[in-house]
This record gives structure tokens, C-alpha cells and sequence, in this order.
């Protein structure tokens, strides 16, 4: 758990302007007072080690869970926004995770940090 966490730590705060806060007991990532990551380590007693992260709506999390659902699950409390769980156990494809992180965060930063160049 440790080392998942790690990496979903130096992912979500090499992005800019992001910081890390505890909320509801998990590391949670912010980029102007919005939430776009959160590490969850079996969560209500789940058994998962996860990141949740934004996608652009309640099609994509469809198409994510239907194509790879050892990969993707609901969180709870977040999946009725189009959250996704991004599995974070076991044999992890780092980049495809660090893709998933970035691009909550783009749904998530202002237009300025967007403008600017993002990440």
C-alpha cells in the first residue's frame, strides 16, 4: 500500500498547482480547491488499493468499466459524478495510471492553469 501510494503522491504533485490534503481519512489531491485524485486502501473494508480519479461524464465511466473492469470499479460516494476506482494492486501500468491522474486534473484545474500550458 505504501508504495502505491507513493507513486500516486509523486504523480498527482508533480501536476501543478496541486496539493495533497486528508479527506475523509484518504490522501486527497486538490488543484484550486477541487478535488481530482484520491488513494483509497480498502476503503470500508473493499479490499482494493485504488486512486479515484474524474472522467468527462457517466459515458466514459460506462465504456471504462465494460472494457476493463479488472482495471476500473465504482467508488463509493463518487461514482454517481463519473468517478472511477483505478486498481492500483498487484501488476500496475504506471503510465497508464499517471494518463488517468493527469487527465482528472485537467477536468479539475482552472482554465488559466489549462491556458497556460497545463501540464
Amino acid at each position: 500500500m505504501t508504495d502505491a501510494l507513493n507513486v500516486v503522491r509523486k504523480t498527482a504533485l508533480e501536476l501543478p498547482e496541486t496539493e495533497e490534503r486528508f479527506s475523509h481519512g484518504q490522501a486527497t489531491f486538490f488543484v484550486a480547491g477541487k478535488q481530482f485524485a484520491q488513494f483509497r486502501d480498502n476503503h470500508h473494508g473493499d479490499g482494493k488499493t485504488v486512486v479515484c480519479v474524474r472522467t468527462s461524464g457517466l459515458d466514459e465511466q460506462a465504456t471504462l468499466f465494460e472494457a476493463d473492469p479488472k482495471t476500473y470499479s465504482k467508488p463509493a460516494y463518487l461514482h454517481p459524478s463519473g468517478w472511477v476506482s483505478v486498481n492500483v494492486a498487484g501488476d500496475v501500468d504506471w503510465d497508464h495510471v499517471a494518463d488517468r491522474i493527469a487527465s482528472s486534473w485537467e477536468l479539475a484545474a482552472p482554465r488559466r492553469l489549462l491556458e497556460a500550458g497545463g501540464r
